[in-house]
């Protein structure tokens, strides 16, 4: 699980800063709260439709094989182990 956090830690920082924070908000990296755009928003002193906006580019940055493809091992062993822990 320590090895994920760090991969994960590793590809977020192919990101610029706003994206990467946004991404973390979002998605509730670190506190484990999944913040709305409106108040990232705020934090960030823009629109929720530009932070709308900043996390689907950032998205798409993710999404890109050469980010990906270095989280895919573990996500392919993610989804085994809860396949096994299903049975």
């Amino acid at each position: 699980q320590e090895m994920l956090k760090d991969k994960i830690d590793q590809v977020l920082k192919t990101l610029t800063y706003r994206e990467r924070e946004i991404i973390k908000l979002r998605y509730g990296l670190g506190d484990g709260y999944t913040y709305t755009l409106e108040e990232v928003g705020r934090i960030f002193q823009v629109t929720r439709e530009r932070v709308r906006q900043i996390e689907a580019k950032a998205v798409r940055k993710l999404q890109h094989p050469a980010r990906s493809k270095q989280l895919q091992g573990f996500l392919d062993r993610l989804s085994l182990g809860v396949e096994l822990s299903a049975n």
